[in-house]
């Protein structure tokens, strides 16, 4: 049995054909050199039947996807807010269609399911029944994975942990992207660095960079810290996990505060939930979405693994 994982990102289109065992043979990607609509999505078709031509001696049987966005499992559709076109797009369709294998299965899934799967398989989480992805990136959510299940609610849109209300009073600041977001991601250390340094060129990487050195970066940083702790703390609370993962882009240069983080998590948490729950890194960053997205396409082949 083989199939072919593939992470689709804003920029690019990465995807591997793997045993069942794990074992990758062969890998491609292809840039979206800005392309949008059914054009990112037979980019995504084009670097499949690359992987095919390149080992065509080897039966595909599933096909799993991770996408920038949300999955609407009920309505077969996906939203990706960085892919133009893609508000409602019958992605798992198209490629169905596209890829022309006759009883090939397709399945679809976000980026922050895809991440907790991976590390699930092949990561941090590996052997957990309970474990929480937080994926902090230019926006911060999580994969939530809760007694060997995956977290997906009513209308697939769980795990948006960057709209977490952590403070108040409420201002129309967090209007855009939510609270812990404004505070805590990427996009949003850049944005509280550009507003205390009055300095619209401000970065995320400017404050790791002179963090400790300079006390607009180590005050940012330690909002950040602490953003990080409240929020973490009330995933402990709600859902006893076994392990936090922290990745994503942000973790990377973040990884160092993660005993700080924990800290000042165990300040809000549930005692006994804090004392049981391990934070980590991600073992596996990088590949968190391609490993989750095949881990997803040998689930739909043997849906007890």
């Amino acid at each position: 049995m083989a199939v072919i994982g593939i992470d689709l990102g804003g920029t690019k289109v990465a995807a591997a054909i793997f045993h069942a065992d794990g074992k990758m043979l062969v890998k491609d990607y292809k840039l979206l050199s800005g392309a949008t609509g059914n054009a990112v999505a037979d980019k995504v078709v084009e670097v499949v039947k690359s992987l095919i031509e390149q080992r065509p001696e080897v039966h595909i049987d599933a096909v799993g996807i991770c996408i920038p966005g949300i999955v609407y499992s009920k309505k077969g559709t996906v939203w990706a807010p960085n892919i133009p076109g893609w508000e409602n797009f019958p992605l798992k369709e198209y490629l169905k269609e596209k890829i022309g294998i006759q009883g090939l299965k397709v399945c679809v899934e976000s980026d922050r399911t895809c991440y907790i799967l991976g590390e699930a398989w092949k990561g941090a989480a590996k052997g957990c029944e309970n474990a929480i992805y937080l994926a902090v990136g230019t926006g911060i959510g999580a994969g939530i994975l809760l007694d060997g299940h995956i977290v997906h609610g009513a209308n697939d849109i769980v795990g948006a942990t960057g709209w977490m209300a952590l403070q108040g009073p409420y201002t129309h600041e967090w209007d855009q992207c939510g609270c812990f977001e404004t505070f805590a991601s990427g996009s949003g250390i850049g944005y509280q660095a550009q507003k205390l340094y009055r300095d619209p060129s401000k970065t995320s990487y400017d404050v790791f960079a002179n963090y400790g050195k300079d006390p607009i970066a180590t005050e940012v940083l330690d909002k950040a810290i602490q953003m990080w702790g409240m929020g973490t703390a009330n995933l402990v609370s709600l859902f006893n996990p076994e392990k936090v993962i922290f990745g994503g882009g942000i973790f990377g240069p973040a990884s160092q505060f993660i005993p700080r983080i924990y800290k000042e998590a165990c300040k809000w948490g549930q005692p006994i939930s804090m004392k049981d729950v391990k934070f980590c890194a991600s073992q596996i960053e990088g590949d968190a979405a391609l490993l989750g997205a095949t881990a997803l396409a040998i689930r739909e082949i043997n849906p007890l693994d």
